[in-house]
């Protein structure tokens, strides 16, 4: 059977899905999520944080209504593993004076060859350590904001060593919540693709993984069943819909909830300590909706006809 009649209805939720791939070295990232497309049958497929054809690791690909998340998700914090060759000899405490040079706030242009406006930039080198060195080989781990270079920031550090340097090789081993660990080869997605075919979706079940997932870290707010429909047609939610919250400001990105079910991504419009659950005042704006509507029951309407009965 052509996996363009194989569908992931039934394994993954309404809102859409991840699947985490290991990309390997040589195609591009589009390429890969166009592969993704044809093993599940998947039309709309994308993926968060371009990794350059020499680069692996990481690729966060969403499937379905997930796709709405990569503005989002494109955010994430990254981590690396890089190789640098220096192009002279540098004592080990130099460089490793260096090294700590570079951690925190940088300035990066991108790339000559790179897609963007090339503009000066501000990205923020959360932890950089040196694993081991051999020689002029030296090999470091970088933990960075998203659209870090790591290529130029090779480049940079051989300039302050005064030798010259450039990257060898490199490797995302994190994209936001998820490690490498948590990643299959396209070898492996098909192979489960083909088992589910079968009849046996046990293995493609453990590599389908919900939206939700990737929100891990962003603060979260419960509101009842009442408040969901008006949400997902668009209204602002109030705070006599809230159930809970966690702590937030205002202007954060917040995830809307109904139980466990994901209604949504939105703006806080107060803090999340001026909210009394219960009573008055509009708290989030919504900013992406993940649910249908009409899931849950349209209350709202049956609030508005009330208001407009003569």
């Amino acid at each position: 059977m052509s996996s363009s009649h194989f569908t992931l209805e039934g394994i993954a939720p309404r809102q859409g899905a991840i699947i985490l791939i290991d990309k390997p070295r040589g195609p591009s990232s589009h390429q890969v999520a166009a592969w993704v497309r044809e093993i599940t049958g998947v039309s709309s497929v994308g993926h968060t944080g371009t990794l350059d054809p020499a680069v692996s690791g990481v690729l966060v690909v969403l499937l379905g209504r997930a796709v709405r998340l990569t503005t989002i998700l494109h955010q994430d914090e990254k981590e690396y593993i890089a190789l640098l060759r220096l192009q002279g000899d540098v004592p080990d405490d130099e460089l490793h004076k260096v090294i700590e040079h570079f951690t925190g706030r940088i300035y990066q242009r991108p790339p000559k060859r790179s897609a963007v406006k090339r503009v000066l930039r501000i990205r923020e080198i959360h932890e950089l350590e040196m694993l081991n060195r051999d020689g002029r080989l030296v090999l470091f781990r970088v933990r960075c904001d998203s659209g870090t270079y790591i290529r130029s920031l090779c480049h940079h550090i051989g300039m302050a060593c005064g030798v010259g340097g450039a990257m060898v090789e490199l490797r995302r081993t994190r994209s936001g919540p998820f490690h490498e660990r948590d990643c299959v080869t396209l070898h492996s997605l098909r192979d489960a693709v083909e088992h589910a075919r079968d009849g046996d979706e046990g293995l493609l079940r453990t590599i389908v993984r919900s939206p939700l997932e990737a929100m891990d870290g962003f603060p979260r707010i419960y509101m009842k069943e009442s408040a969901a429909d008006a949400v997902c047609h668009g209204a602002r939610l109030s705070s006599r819909g809230v159930v809970s919250h966690d702590k937030f400001q205002m202007e954060d990105l917040v995830v809307m909830l109904t139980g466990d079910d994901f209604i949504g991504v939105g703006e806080a419009l107060v803090s999340g300590s001026r909210i009394v659950p219960g009573e008055k005042g509009l708290v989030v704006a919504p900013r992406l909706i993940m649910q249908d509507t009409g899931v849950y029951p349209a209350v709202w309407k049956t609030h508005q006809a009330k208001r407009e009965k003569p």
